[in-house]
């Protein structure tokens, strides 16, 4: 199949201090921390398959397949050219073998991957609504949240095997939303919240939520990232996330089989 992607319309970048190549718009959508935070959920030694849910351009996925060498991994992603250049992201880094990018919409039937197929779904879910984004296609696609979140949330969930697990980024002032759409029913356990610190005694403006279908273990509060010092630099723990490939600190295995 040939690339559709417009080499002049798109700038090179890299993650995980080199060790993800992707391209992005150059003008719209642009990658941030959140991806890379959100990858970090997921254990380096990993097995199994992970989807990732609004792939976009492919940084989520990238550095999943990036830190974890025994995972394979699907992108899921309604907007074509950004689905265009998560496809260029995994043959960047010669990834093709081990990953691929479907498009198509969560609110679909049939749905556009298998039910309780994956052994971890991660998703960074649009968080604007109507009216509050950019013009811009692929940044408004990017940010808008078009699919109700608790709606969003369940189709991860179905895609979920059993005893598999999940993990979102998204606003901190969504976090009781993210909690009870992944509880609905019984269905996903041993939740954990994880306030990312904008600087020491700063709010958190966003949360990485995780947690494991079937299980019946209780919610805990993660003690958080925090990604900056006072004078705007990164913090180690962020440096060993953002740049060292790490995984979020002190974040264990909870609720397998119970």
């Amino acid at each position: 199949m040939a690339d559709p992607v417009d080499d002049s319309a798109v700038t090179p970048c890299t993650l995980l201090d080199g060790r993800v190549q992707l391209v992005q718009p150059v003008d719209g959508y642009r990658v941030a921390i959140d991806p890379v935070l959100l990858a970090a959920c997921v254990p380096a030694l990993a097995q199994g398959r992970v989807l990732d849910v609004g792939v976009g351009t492919g940084a989520a996925l990238g550095c999943v397949l990036a830190r974890c060498p025994e995972i394979r991994g699907t992108g899921l992603e309604i907007y074509p050219p950004h689905a265009a250049l998560a496809r260029r992201m995994l043959a960047l880094n010669s990834w093709t073998e081990r990953a691929g990018v479907v498009e198509g919409d969560v609110t679909a039937r049939p749905a556009p991957v298998p039910g309780s197929a994956f052994d971890w779904v991660i998703t960074n879910p649009p968080y604007h609504g109507p009216g509050t984004v950019p013009s811009d296609a692929g940044r408004a696609g990017a940010h808008m949240e078009a699919v109700p979140l608790a709606q969003w949330l369940a189709f991860c969930v179905r895609c979920l095997a059993p005893q598999g697990q999940v993990a979102v980024v998204h606003r901190a002032d969504r976090t009781g939303d993210i909690l009870a759409a992944l509880s609905a029913e019984g269905k996903v356990g041993a939740l954990t919240v994880i306030p990312l610190w904008p600087k020491p005694g700063v709010a958190a403006k966003r949360v990485l939520i995780t947690g494991r279908k079937g299980s019946r273990a209780p919610l805990t509060l993660h003690p958080g990232v925090v990604l900056h010092h006072p004078d705007g630099s990164f913090t180690a723990e962020a440096e060993q996330i953002l740049r060292g490939g790490g995984g979020v600190p002190k974040l264990t295995d909870r609720g397998a089989g119970g």
